[in-house]
């Protein structure tokens, strides 16, 4: 039997789209020879999520997005349908969070909880949105903004320092400064090396010099051993006796000042004699003073 034309045709259209269809499928990331398991994830805002977005747990790819259903009536959350790998086992407290990359990809990672029940099939997932690197850079815009003025005057500045002329004549004077420095380096240690090698020689004069020094500590102390033995030969005892006679006598002598005895005593206390002497000396004074005036009234020359 004769197949016609229209037949042929016909059943490549056919194979052409179930290839196509198989096709579309194997690009989204969908299996085709395995059942995922189907679970719902609750998010208040997508953030561009869309059909055939991948799943992913710890950085592997588990899954893929296979619907969004978005409640019309109630502008209330957004239940989105995904497909894991039948072999994962989800527990219960997991967790969903939107990333999205520079290039403006979004993928759905999942935050695996600590709890040993796993979450059964259809069950679903609190989502929510990850700060992701963008508006994290969008974050650091206003802070950036308000610095541009104070970088616009600090370029302004920093212009103004460089063409100072007072900037390049210093850099001028810090390299000559660095070469007097290389200089001195130099000189210093060659004076090192000269220290070094007349350290030997010093040594040997330190070495004699404390050598004397000893030497004439052990003659000091011979001389205050000397000077020891001299004063224990000293009779200390009849030294001191005199010394106490000696102050006795002084004050015994105080003793009659203070007591108007003998002429000293009579003196410095008698008030009475003090001023009788006093009027004589003065009496006195004026018979020197009338006799250098008046010599005819007391002496008189005769030649006969």
């Amino acid at each position: 039997m004769k197949v016609k034309n229209e037949v042929k045709i016909a059943i490549v259209a056919i194979l052409g789209i179930i290839i196509l269809f198989f096709g579309m499928q194997f690009l989204k990331g969908s299996s085709l020879f395995s059942t995922d398991t189907i679970y719902n994830i609750k998010f208040d805002n997508i953030s561009g999520l869309s059909t055939s977005s991948p799943i992913y747990s710890n950085g592997f790819k588990v899954g893929s997005v296979k619907g969004i259903e978005y409640d019309y009536k109630n502008n209330k959350d957004i239940i989105v349908k995904v497909a894991i790998d039948r072999n994962m086992t989800i527990p219960q407290g997991t967790r969903a969070e939107i990333n999205s990359d520079m290039l403006g990809n979004v993928r759905v990672n999942l935050l695996l909880g600590s709890s040993t029940a796993a979450l059964k099939p259809g069950g679903v997932i609190n989502g929510g949105k990850s700060a992701g690197m963008m508006e994290q850079v969008a974050k650091l815009v206003p802070p950036i903004q308000a610095m541009m003025p104070k970088l616009d005057s600090i370029m302004t500045n920093l212009n103004m320092l460089t063409a100072d002329p007072a900037l390049k004549s210093s850099l001028h004077n810090v390299n000559r400064l660095t070469a007097s420095l290389v200089v001195s380096s130099a000189q210093l240690n060659l004076l090192l090396s000269k220290v070094s090698k007349d350290i030997p020689g010093m040594t040997g004069k330190t070495n004699l010099l404390l050598d004397n020094a000893g030497g004439t500590m052990k003659s000091a102390h011979l001389l205050v051993n000397n000077i020891n033995q001299k004063l224990d030969s000293i009779h200390v005892t009849q030294s001191m006796a005199k010394l106490e006679q000696t102050l006795h006598n002084v004050q015994e002598l105080t003793r009659k000042l203070n007591e108007d005895e003998g002429t000293l005593g009579m003196l410095m206390n008698d008030k009475q004699l003090y001023l009788n002497l006093t009027k004589t000396i003065g009496d006195l004074d004026s018979l020197m003073i009338d006799l250098k005036a008046h010599p005819k009234r007391y002496v008189h020359f005769s030649v006969f």
